[in-house]
């Protein structure tokens, strides 16, 4: 996430995705590298982050940079096995539903402390439910990505959530047992207890350093000292510093954890460095030991200088949104399928994506439940294209494109070069594009995804479980004004699919919705890009995962 995610599915979600990598990763100086002394325990790794974090409370976050680093320090219910996107105990050691989906049980692991040494328990766990189901004012309004599009709704019905709350109550039956009830069933359950929004933290510290404590002002918002410096969990690493000057934030090992247990470095520390270039010739300097998302084209070289390229499983999709508000000859299905037949998708997949990665043929990669290939395709035909624009009084078709500056992406390693692909083919169809670049966090997603300022834009999804409410649902599943369109049938079989049984029923009836998707088509789906971690070659115990989900608590110095 990343972008932006959320997820919707009762089932266990199990896909045992192949690509798993254990992998090392290199130190950041021959000096630094000794540390730990022999036999690769101790030591510091620094890695180099595309961005800034937001602040460090995962329930107000919506963008992966930020969960990067809250990953090592909070654990969640049920977490994803490392390289996977299967289900297994964390903090939870076993979990189950009552038959009607409205009641979950949790049976949590004995002995475990926060960092702050105060108990994990089944009255923790409910403080942090109660915590976010209680949100209000400007703290409701600031965290509707997940919770928002998970549990729907507050108590006092603050945010735009668009729907009633699905949770109910949560009941500490017994120190080790927490049972959380529901007011209706979600089909985004057990598999969103994984996501890092729902991560248990201190309900000691959230008090006493006022975590719901946000101000907004216009579209921005403050956070509390506990989201800023003091956020606490039982994580294998815990915060230590946050040097806003430098770019730099500091964790240390967290000797009091159980879940997996404490970091096997002394330090991990996040280095942001936005340009790609500059991270690339940070780690052959030996600054640091690793980054994401590196260029496709800089593969070969990397592996060559022996540096580890490790290529994840496809579990996202980049797509070029459409806002049938922004111009009105974008509510005319055939510019919509004119815009689809005039991107030559395959050339740019070929040309400026990584091996592996595919065209997409739908808003729902192949490896997620849900996926169908039975859905109307749009194969690159210019003629048809024009004589399409032609017959719906558009061929003088006028579009603000914009795309993201400042900003690297799992779907989008380039985006200068993705907006430079598809306006080219654009305009060979007759589109007069105006292009509009706005930075990634300094304006870009409030002018698409909340204001509606664009025409056409490009953005993406990289899939926090497997489920295909995880992709069409957060996209598709009311009005927005990402999209600006209203279609009661989609919304309508959408709201069905994320509530169906787990199973067969539950697969069906998201490929029933893929088709109507791909027959509307609000948007276009370009590709499932197949994102890449590069790691030195002298650090080990990393895992790759198609979640984006890597975590350093078993990385050694070696």
């Amino acid at each position: 996430m990343q972008h932006l995610r959320l997820t919707r599915t009762r089932r266990a979600a199990l896909i045992g995705l192949a690509g798993a990598l254990a992998v090392s990763l290199s130190a950041c100086a021959e000096s630094k590298r000794d540390e730990g002394g022999g036999g690769g325990a101790g030591g510091t790794m620094i890695f180099g982050n595309t961005g800034n974090p937001k602040m460090f409370d995962p329930i107000f976050n919506d963008e992966g940079e930020t969960f990067r680093i809250t990953r090592q320090m909070l654990d969640t219910l049920i977490q994803n096995k490392p390289g996977t996107a299967e289900l297994e105990p964390s903090l939870a050691t076993k979990w189950e539903s009552s038959n009607d989906g409205k009641t979950w049980t949790f049976s949590l692991k004995q002995g475990v402390k926060f960092s702050d040494g105060t108990a994990f328990d089944a009255k923790a766990v409910c403080f942090n439910f109660d915590r976010w189901y209680n949100m209000k004012g400007a703290a409701a309004q600031s965290q509707m990505i997940y919770y928002g599009d998970v549990f729907e709704g507050f108590a006092k019905n603050e945010g735009d959530t668009g729907g009633d709350p699905v949770y109910k109550s949560c009941e500490a039956k017994d120190p080790n047992t927490a049972v959380v009830n529901l007011n209706k069933a979600k089909g985004a359950f057990p598999a969103a207890f994984t996501l890092p929004s729902f991560a248990m933290q201190s309900p000691d510290a959230l008090k006493k350093y006022n975590a719901d404590q946000v101000t907004r002002s216009g579209d921005s918002f403050s956070y509390s000292e506990y989201a800023n410096k003091h956020v606490t969990g039982t994580g294998p690493f815990k915060f230590d510093n946050w040097d806003q000057g430098k770019g730099e934030i500091t964790l240390v090992r967290n000797d009091t954890s159980t879940v997996p247990g404490p970091a096997k470095l002394d330090k991990l520390v996040f280095k942001v460095i936005p340009d790609g270039n500059a991270r690339k010739q940070a780690l052959k300097a030996g600054d640091i030991n690793g980054y994401d998302f590196p260029s496709p084209a800089d593969y070969g070289l990397l592996r060559g200088e022996g540096e580890q390229v490790l290529i994840r499983p496809s579990f996202n999709v980049l797509y070029l949104g459409i806002n049938q508000s922004g111009n009105p000859k974008l509510k005319d299905p055939l510019v919509r399928q004119a815009l689809a037949y005039g991107i030559n998708r395959e050339q740019f997949v070929k040309s400026k994506l990584a091996e592996g990665s595919e065209v997409a043929t739908e808003f729902v990669p192949k490896a997620i439940s849900g996926y169908t290939d039975d859905v109307t395709k749009y194969p690159y035909d210019p003629n048809k294209a024009k004589d399409l624009l032609k017959q719906a009084g558009a061929s003088d078709l006028k579009l603000k494109f914009y795309y993201p500056t400042e900003v690297t992406r799992p779907y989008m390693p380039n985006p200068a070069d993705t907006f430079t692909a598809i306006s080219e083919d654009l305009k060979n169809i007759g589109v007069t594009i105006e292009p509009v670049a706005r930075p990634w966090n300094g304006g870009y997603k409030d002018d698409v995804q909340k204001l509606g300022k664009q025409d056409i834009h490009l953005l993406g999804w990289t899939g926090d479980y497997n489920d295909a409410g995880n992709f069409v649902g957060t996209f598709f599943g009311r009005k927005k004004a990402e999209f600006g369109f209203e279609n009661q049938d989609l919304f309508s079989a959408l709201a069905a699919a994320d509530a169906s049984p787990a199973g067969d029923q539950h697969a069906k009836a998201y490929q029933e919705v893929n088709k109507k998707i791909m027959e509307y088509l609000p948007a276009i789906p370009i590709a499932y890009p197949t994102p890449a971690i590069v790691v030195g070659p002298k650090v080990k115990g990393v895992v790759a995962s198609p979640l984006t989900d890597e975590r350093f608590d078993n990385v050694t110095i070696g």
